[in-house]
């Protein structure tokens, strides 16, 4: 298990990743955020408070987004749903969606898939902290990233104590 993004490291991604996303919505008019259970809810309320640090005052609407039913890969796990967590409308917003890892895509297409049950969104921008793009399973890539690593497809990135680790497979 070797670190690839020590805390301090994390804090700092958190932080360029809010001074992005205030640069291209300065006032965020119609824009919401939403986190992906598990992880991504985790960087979601961090990247939140750093961007309610930066605009105080200002109210930043943050939602968590369960996936659990919309995996394609449901039928080889049995995975226990998390809790919904989204009290505003997407219905022509800009919705940012927040994930810890992008690896394949599929957890950002079921993410989708659960978004538009929601409604229409004008718009949805993804924000990952660590991106492992040569492993894509479908034509997605984020909008804003962290960090990307080359990793091996059976090795894992984890976030573990406030440190994304990479477990060899």
């Amino acid at each position: 298990m070797a670190v690839i993004i020590t805390s301090e490291q994390l804090a700092a991604n958190i932080a360029v990743l809010a001074t992005a996303l205030s640069q291209r919505h300065p006032d965020f008019a119609d824009v919401v955020f939403v986190g992906i259970q598990q992880g991504g809810a985790v960087l979601g309320e961090q990247l939140v408070a750093e961007l309610q640090r930066m605009h105080p005052g200002r109210t930043i609407p943050y939602g968590q987004l369960d996936i659990t039913f919309y995996r394609d890969d449901i039928r080889k796990n049995i995975i226990p749903p998390d809790k919904m967590n989204i009290h505003f409308g997407v219905e022509n917003k800009t919705v940012i969606l927040i994930d810890d890892v992008l690896f394949t895509g599929r957890t950002i297409k079921a993410a989708l898939d659960v978004l538009f049950d929601y409604g229409r969104p004008a718009k949805v921008e993804l924000c990952v902290l660590v991106d492992r793009k040569e492993h894509r399973q479908f034509p997605i890539q984020a909008d804003y990233v962290g960090t990307t690593v080359v990793t091996e497809r059976s090795d894992k990135v984890k976030l573990v104590n406030r440190e994304f680790v990479l477990i060899p497979g």
